[in-house]
C-alpha cells in the first residue's frame, strides 16, 4: 500500500517519503484462566473468540482481583479491555451486591466498552452508560439497579458526586473503579480529574462507614504505553499502583513512514528572491486518503483540529466524486462537537464498512474498537510519542498487516522529526505531566468536596500538598467557613469549575435562519474559531459567522461558499510575578517563575483559498482574557549578543524566531501541544531588563510543560537551534521560525540572528542543563 500511495505522489517534486520504519511481527504468550474467574465468564468470553488471556493480561488480572491497585501500560490492540473486565465482573458475578464504575475520557469510549460488556450477556451484572446523553428517565433505574456503571470524569464531577446521596447504596458497595485510558489526563485536565477522584475516594469512605474493614475500591488504570506509568497513576490517583508493562499480546507487521510533503514554486510573479511554499499538510492527506480509499483500503486519517478534519473530508470527497461519481459518500469526518446520534452514526458506518475513510479528531484516538482498518494517516505529528503510536495503533488491530504514515505539517518540530528518526524510533515514550498541587486546581476542587461535605482536617492529606494554604486562603476569600467540625461551603450554589479548562459551558453554533443547533466550540477557542466574519466547517458544509454572544454562549451563523479563509490574529503581554528558580550562567540567564499575561484576539486576515494572498484584515472587538500561569524563560546581555555578531537592528527579530521555534519544539520533551503553551519576545523586557524570550503554559497557574521546559532546557534549546540551522529556507518559512498562531503576522524574523542567539544560550548553559 506504501508504494501504491508512494507512486501517485512521486513524481517531479521527488519522493515524499523521508525515512520507513519496519517493525516486525511478534508472536503472543498466553496465559490460563486464573482459578477465580466464574465457568460462565469464560465461556462467555469462548463465544466471542478469547480462548484464553495473553499473560499481561493475566498478571493485571490477578493484582486487582487481589486487592492491588495497578496499571497496565501496553500498546494499542493489547487486549486492555480484559484485563480489567476480567477481575471486575468476577467480582459482580460472584457478590451480587457489588458495584464498579467504569471512567473513560470520552463517551465514544464508554458507549464502546458498554457495547462489549453487554455482549457478553452476563446475569446480574447490569451495566449501564450515565453521561450526559443519558435521558432523565433512564437514570434513577441506573442508580437504584445498575451494577457497573460507565461514565467520564465530567460526569461524576458535575453529577454523581454533587447527587452522592442518591448513590449512597452504589457508593457503599463499590469494589472496583477502572480509570481507562488515564494517560490523557495530564495537565489542567489530568490535575483536576486527580482531584475529581479523591473525592470519590472521600465519599466511598464515607458511605463504608467509620470503622469499617473496607479499604475502599481498588483502582484498576489501564493506559498506553508511556513513561514511568506507576508514578503516573500514583500521582493520579494518590494511591501506590502496581504497574504492569510488558505486552505479551500478538502483533502483525507495521509499515511506517515518515511524509514530507513537496516544496511548490513560490507564488506571486515568479522573483527570484521569493521563498517556495510547502504543500499543504491537510491537502496532502486528504489526496492520500482520496487514493487509499479508491483502492479499496480502509483507512483512518487523525486531524490535528476540528476544521481541518472537515477540510480533509470534503476535499477527499470531492477529489472522489471526480474519479468515481458516488464513491465520495464513502468518506465521512468525525469529531468533537457533533451532535450524539451524527457520532455514533459514523461509528457503526465504519464498524459496518459502509464507510472506507474516516478523517477525524483525536476523539477517535482511544480505545473505540475499530476492527479491520488498514491504514493510518497522522496529519501533523500528535505532540507525543504516546499519542502518535496509540494512532498509528488503530491500523491492523485485527493483526493483520498495518500501514501507518506521519504527514509532516510545515512547522519546526515535523520537519525536525521527519529529518531526525531516531527522536521517533526506538526511544522510550514520555511520562504523563500533572501537578495536582496546582493552586488553580486544587483551590476549585477543595470548594467542590466542601460542597458535597464539609472538610475535616482529615480530609486535607488526601488531597496532598497545599491543601491545608489552600484552605486557609479559601476562609479569607470568604469561599469557606471554619467551624470545629471543618470547613463549609459556604456560597448558595455549587462551585462552578470546569475539568477541561476550557472555560466554562460550550458555545453553540446556531444556523441563524432555522433556529437548528450545528454543533459546539468550547469558550477557549471561541474567540478563535466563532468570531464574527469567522469561516466555519462543519459535516463539509461552509458557514460565516453573523454574531458572537458570549454572555448567551451561542454564535450565529449562516451557510455561505466563500473563496477565502480566515485566519485569527491576537496580541499579548506579559509581566513576571515571581521567580520560582533561577540559573545563572554569566550572560545567559534562564528561570522558571509565574507570569500574568494578557491577550485579546483583535483581527482576523482573509486569504484567498486557492492562492494564500491575504485580501485584507478585519478589526475584531473581543474582550481581553487575563492568565496567571507558570513560564520558563532566558535573557541574553546585550554584549554577548553584540560579541555574537547579531546586529542591533536584528536582536527583536532574532528574539522572536527562537520563540517561535522554542515553541514549535517543546512537544519534543514535554507531553504537550504548541496550542498548550504561548510565548512572548522582546529585545527589553521590564522586568528583566535585557533581551528576553518567554515561553509559557496556557493554562491558569500552568500545565507543568514550563517546569519539564525548565529542567530539559539543554536538549530543548539544541533541537531548536538545530531546526532553523537546517532548514534549507533563506530567511524563514513556517518548518522552522514562522509560526501559524503569530499575532504579528510573523514580522520581524531574523533566522540566521536566531540561531546565533541559541548559541550564545547552549554555549553558557551548563552541560547537565538536560
Amino acid at each position: 500500500m506504501l508504494e501504491l500511495l508512494r507512486g501517485r505522489r512521486s513524481g517531479s517534486a521527488g519522493d515524499p517519503v523521508t525515512h520507513v520504519e519496519r517493525v516486525p511481527a511478534r508472536p503472543g504468550a498466553a496465559g490460563s484462566w486464573p482459578d477465580w474467574a466464574p465457568a460462565e465468564l469464560r465461556a462467555a468470553y469462548a463465544e466471542r473468540g478469547v480462548v484464553a488471556p495473553w499473560r499481561h493480561q493475566l498478571t493485571a488480572a490477578e493484582f486487582g482481583y487481589a486487592g492491588q491497585h495497578v496499571v497496565i501500560a501496553t500498546g494499542t490492540a493489547s487486549g486492555k479491555s480484559l484485563a480489567y473486565q476480567l477481575p471486575v465482573l468476577a467480582r459482580l458475578l460472584a457478590d451480587p451486591r457489588a458495584t464498579a464504575l467504569y471512567l473513560a475520557p470520552t463517551k465514544a469510549l464508554a458507549a464502546d466498552q458498554l457495547r462489549a460488556v453487554a455482549d457478553l450477556d452476563l446475569p446480574g451484572v447490569r451495566p449501564a452508560s450515565y453521561d450526559g446523553d443519558t435521558p432523565q428517565a433512564e437514570r434513577e433505574w441506573i442508580r437504584r439497579h445498575a451494577r457497573f456503571v460507565l461514565t467520564n470524569p465530567d460526569m461524576l464531577h458535575h453529577g454523581i458526586l454533587p447527587g452522592h446521596a442518591r448513590w449512597a447504596t452504589f457508593l457503599r458497595r463499590l469494589a472496583f473503579v477502572v480509570v481507562d485510558e488515564c494517560h490523557t489526563y495530564r495537565g489542567v485536565f489530568g490535575s483536576h480529574v486527580a482531584h475529581v477522584l479523591r473525592r470519590l475516594r472521600r465519599q466511598t469512605a464515607r458511605y463504608a462507614g467509620a470503622g469499617s474493614d473496607r479499604a475502599g475500591p481498588v483502582f484498576l488504570l489501564a493506559s498506553a504505553t508511556s513513561g514511568d506509568p506507576a508514578a503516573a497513576a500514583e500521582r493520579l490517583t494518590g494511591l501506590p499502583v502496581r504497574a504492569v508493562d510488558q505486552d505479551d499480546a500478538p502483533r502483525g507487521p507495521v509499515t511506517f513512514a515518515l511524509w514530507e510533503p513537496p516544496l511548490l514554486p513560490p507564488a506571486g510573479d515568479g522573483h527570484a528572491d521569493a521563498e517556495p511554499v510547502r504543500r499543504s499538510a491537510l491537502r496532502e492527506t486528504a489526496d492520500l486518503l482520496g487514493d487509499a480509499v479508491a483502492a479499496g483500503t480502509r483507512t483512518l486519517a487523525f486531524v490535528r483540529s476540528r476544521r481541518g478534519a472537515e477540510v480533509v473530508a470534503s476535499t477527499a470527497r470531492r477529489a472522489l466524486d471526480e474519479a468515481v461519481p458516488g464513491l465520495g459518500s464513502r468518506v465521512a469526518a468525525y469529531r468533537a462537537g457533533y451532535l450524539r446520534e451524527d457520532r455514533r452514526a459514523l461509528e457503526r458506518a465504519l464498524l459496518d464498512g459502509d464507510l472506507l475513510g474516516l478523517a477525524s479528531t483525536n476523539a477517535l484516538e482511544l480505545g473505540v474498537d475499530l476492527v479491520g482498518l488498514d491504514a493510518v494517516l497522522i496529519c501533523g505529528y500528535p505532540g507525543t510519542r504516546a499519542s502518535l503510536w496509540q494512532q498509528a495503533g488503530r491500523a491492523g488491530r485485527s493483526g493483520g498487516e498495518a500501514l501507518a504514515v506521519l504527514v509532516a505539517r510545515d512547522d519546526p518540530l515535523d520537519s525536525y522529526l521527519v529529518h531526525h528518526p531516531e527522536a521517533l524510533f526506538g526511544r522510550p515514550v514520555e511520562a504523563t505531566v500533572l501537578d495536582p498541587s496546582n493552586p488553580y486546581v486544587l483551590g476549585p476542587q477543595l470548594c467542590c468536596a466542601a460542597a458535597e461535605a464539609p472538610l475535616t482536617t482529615a480530609d486535607l492529606a488526601l488531597f496532598g500538598p497545599g491543601a491545608k494554604e489552600a484552605v486557609t486562603a479559601l476562609v479569607a476569600k470568604g469561599a469557606l467557613r471554619q467551624r470545629p467540625t471543618g470547613w463549609y461551603w459556604r456560597p448558595a450554589g455549587r462551585p462552578e469549575v470546569d475539568l477541561r479548562g476550557t472555560g466554562g459551558s460550550p458555545i453553540c453554533v446556531v444556523e441563524s435562519a432555522t433556529g437548528r443547533l450545528l454543533g459546539t466550540v468550547d469558550p477557549a477557542s471561541a474567540h478563535f474559531l466563532v468570531h464574527p466574519g469567522a469561516v466555519h466547517l462543519h459535516q463539509g458544509v461552509s458557514y460565516v459567522v453573523d454574531d458572537l454572544d458570549l454572555d448567551e454562549g451561542c454564535a450565529l451563523v449562516h451557510a455561505e461558499e466563500p473563496d477565502w479563509s480566515t485566519h485569527p490574529r491576537d496580541v499579548t503581554s506579559l509581566s513576571v510575578a515571581a521567580v520560582r528558580s533561577y540559573l545563572d550562567a554569566g550572560p545567559v540567564g534562564m528561570f522558571l517563575g509565574e507570569v500574568d499575561v494578557t491577550s485579546q484576539v483583535v483581527s482576523y486576515q482573509r486569504r484567498r483559498l486557492a492562492s494564500g494572498e491575504v485580501l485584507d484584515t478585519r478589526p475584531l472587538d473581543l474582550p481581553t482574557r487575563e492568565l496567571r500561569t507558570v513560564a520558563v524563560w532566558f535573557t541574553v546581555s546585550e554584549s554577548a549578543l553584540g560579541a555574537a555578531g547579531v546586529e542591533v537592528t536584528d536582536v527583536p527579530g532574532a528574539l522572536h524566531a527562537a520563540e517561535h521555534a522554542a515553541i514549535g519544539l517543546l512537544p519534543l520533551v514535554a507531553t504537550c501541544d504548541r496550542w498548550d503553551i504561548g510565548g512572548i519576545s522582546t529585545a527589553a523586557h521590564p522586568d528583566t531588563g535585557a533581551p528576553s524570550v518567554f515561553v509559557y503554559d496556557g493554562h491558569p497557574g500552568g500545565a507543568g510543560f514550563a517546569e519539564r521546559a525548565y529542567r530539559a532546557a539543554g536538549a530543548w534549546l539544541r533541537a531548536t537551534r538545530d531546526t532553523i540551522a537546517e532548514c534549507g529556507c533563506e530567511a524563514g518559512c513556517p518548518s522552522c521560525v514562522q509560526s501559524p498562531k503569530c499575532g504579528n503576522g510573523n514580522h520581524p524574523l531574523a533566522k540566521s540572528a536566531a540561531v546565533k542567539v541559541l548559541e550564545v544560550v547552549l554555549g553558557n548553559l551548563p552541560a547537565d542543563s538536560g
